[in-house]
């Protein structure tokens, strides 16, 4: 079986972080966490790079992030457009950013043929979340996600956005529900949902933090889910199609199986400014653990 492809989410980085110069660095020479991702997907057997950006933000990337591994690995580009829509949908009025990840990953339809990865840009998922993931795509056909526990992926800084996940005794998947008002609670978790509901969870969840593993088959099955999604929300000018919900659909109208891995990998995010101290706390410890070298690519 071919090597891997890592597909990276990158689209929403410039308005998220307020501009690609302002990328935070977190390792101590200047390394992002995109460097730590890129070299842990190295190290487990990855060999081509798939960025999805947006077309504003191309020039920006590709010096700012891309031309930093061009020698190291195979990269190719994909836009997610606001108005890439299938032909029979519109633009609603007052909508100004792209419909999710569901779409973003369809951006790379075409691109991709062999097993691969799916990444957030902003998230560290730790180098045994890509070795188990690389060898579930080098020997199964069946997609997967690697979990994480829920109290160990939240902020101290507000809320986020976590798919919870049931899994069955055989180790697949069941469901995921897309959660996107949980709060530390203590040593418990609080999600609030879009009326004010409060739901407690205990924080020993499952979640999926957008590390997925998918065969080419995957992107004819999302570009159904999207224009399912468009028929019920392309009117809303907020509406998201969440990958995590997309999948949820194909798992409980039987069209596919998602095997669910877990990893002892640390798992860090920037969701908010102030929760970038943690990650470069963590990453510190890794380092003086002898997990990573002190310059990733020295």
């Amino acid at each position: 079986m071919s090597s891997p492809t890592l597909l990276v989410l990158a689209a929403g980085m410039g308005s998220r972080y307020g501009g690609l110069k302002q990328i935070d660095s977190v390792g101590p020479g200047g390394e992002t966490i995109i460097d730590y991702s890129i070299y842990d997907a190295l190290r487990a057997g990855f060999r081509k790079l798939v960025f999805v950006i947006r077309h504003e933000i191309e020039q920006a990337f590709c010096e700012a992030v891309g031309a930093r591994f061009e020698n190291r690995i195979a990269i190719e580009y994909a836009y997610q457009e606001l108005n890439d829509l299938p032909a029979e949908f519109s633009v609603p009025p007052g909508r100004t950013k792209p419909w999710g990840t569901t779409q973003a990953i369809l951006a790379a339809t075409g691109l991709i043929h062999e097993p691969f990865a799916v990444i957030n840009a902003d998230d560290f998922y730790g180098a045994d979340s890509y070795r188990v993931l690389a060898q579930q795509l080098q020997s199964s056909d069946d997609y997967a996600m690697v979990g994480f526990t829920l109290r160990n992926t939240l902020s101290d800084f507000g809320t986020v956005a976590r798919g919870v996940c049931k899994v069955n005794g055989a180790g697949f998947l069941d469901q995921v529900v897309e959660l996107t008002g949980i709060a530390r609670e203590g040593s418990f978790a609080v999600n609030t949902d879009s009326s004010g509901q409060s739901t407690q969870l205990t924080g020993d969840e499952l979640v999926s933090m957008n590390m997925w593993g998918f065969t080419p088959t995957i992107f004819a099955q999302l570009q159904q889910e999207f224009h399912r999604f468009l028929e019920r929300s392309g009117s809303d000018a907020k509406s998201e199609s969440y990958l995590p919900s997309a999948v949820n659909e194909l798992v409980v109208s039987h069209q596919t199986r998602i095997r669910v891995l877990r990893t002892s990998g640390a798992w860090f995010g920037v969701t908010y400014r102030e929760d970038r101290a943690r990650v470069v706390e963590g990453i510190t410890c890794l380092i003086e653990a002898g997990a990573y070298p002190e310059r990733l690519w020295s």
